[in-house]
């Protein structure tokens, strides 16, 4: 495990969401008020200048922490930390950090003004922050920033619609960078973009994170993508973190049933002939979520105790796993 100051701690944290009907209409059908549980309990630390990945199905929750980290969403519980200091629930404290930290969106254009020139996008942090006097200089920095993206200056005058997707994604890069932040939240940066597009996007953020020390909160479904970018990898299933580890420890040794359902997922391009263990069955809904081991319906190593108690994350040769066969060496 890295032995870094953390940059950013995360204990317990629980979003909810009501999803309740409308309060007439329950007293009417005698229904009772309903709650998404999106995240419930996560626990994890990032340290500067590595990358933290959250992994998962759709609907695990992983995007609401990223969203919860930078402030998009208030916890309904637990506490966010930045160098030490709870930025949670305090607008003041979080105001302080605010501008060290942003975020890349999954799609591209759709957090991109339409009506904006590129110019205009990329100085938009540099005008709320005051970091830049002059418009010749702003102009000047955004051309460089165009420049590190691998676009050209030129390209500060024309519309997002008049490039292609990864060209927009690099966009969105400049203006997170046009901030001088130290944290990014990456929420599935990658995904919209063709496979080709995505290894550009992935190893221009690598020689980012090197060049300036950025420290990343990667979000991704895909443990192939994540493999190439991180430090360490945590999996999520339905709101909870159910194994962390070494990125290389976890590929090579993963413990948790569904990480290894994950990385059967990923094409044996070696033809290795490694035996996979199939697991099937869909994600449970979260409003009615199982009781003791969320994933104890889809899991071939399930018993009593799976079923009826929660397991809690232990720390097991170098990851931390929660699993009742893990704990009990059955797997």
């Amino acid at each position: 495990m890295s032995s870094a100051p953390r940059l950013v701690e995360i204990t317990d944290l629980k979003r909810y969401f009501d999803v309740s009907s409308p309060w007439l209409n329950r007293v009417i059908e005698g229904r009772p008020r309903q709650i998404v549980k999106a995240v419930d309990g996560v626990s994890f630390g990032i340290a500067k200048g590595e990358t933290f990945s959250l992994v998962g199905e759709s609907g695990c929750g992983k995007s609401t922490v990223a969203r919860l980290v930078v402030g998009l969403y208030p916890p309904s519980g637990g506490r966010i930390a930045f160098e030490g200091k709870e930025i949670g629930e305090d607008r003041t404290a979080r105001a302080q950090v605010q501008s060290r930290m942003q975020m890349i969106f999954q799609d591209p254009y759709a957090s991109l003004n339409p009506r904006w020139r590129v110019e205009d996008i990329i100085a938009e942090p540099i005008h709320t922050r005051k970091l830049i006097e002059g418009k010749k200089a702003i102009r000047d920095r955004v051309g460089e920033l165009l420049s590190q993206v691998r676009l050209a200056p030129a390209d500060m005058d024309k519309y997002p619609h008049e490039f292609s997707g990864g060209q927009r994604q690099r966009i969105s890069i400049a203006r997170a960078l046009a901030g001088q932040p130290e944290f990014l939240v990456c929420d599935e940066p990658t995904s919209a973009l063709d496979v080709s597009v995505q290894a550009q996007i992935l190893n221009l953020m690598v020689e980012l994170q090197q060049k300036f020390g950025l420290t990343y909160l990667f979000i991704s479904h895909n443990l192939a993508v994540v493999f190439h970018l991180s430090t360490r990898v945590g999996v999520m299933y339905l709101g909870k973190l159910v194994e962390w580890a070494d990125t290389a420890h976890l590929f090579e040794r993963p413990r948790h049933p569904y990480t290894r359902m994950l990385l059967d997922t990923i094409p044996d391009l070696d033809l290795t002939g490694r035996q996979r263990q199939p697991v099937g069955g869909e994600v449970p809904s979260p409003i009615n979520p199982p009781s003791g081991c969320s994933f104890h319906p889809r899991c071939p190593f399930a018993t009593e105790r799976c079923r009826a108690e929660p397991p809690n994350l232990r720390d097991v040769s170098g990851s931390s796993v929660a699993c009742h066969a893990v704990e009990e060496g059955r797997i």
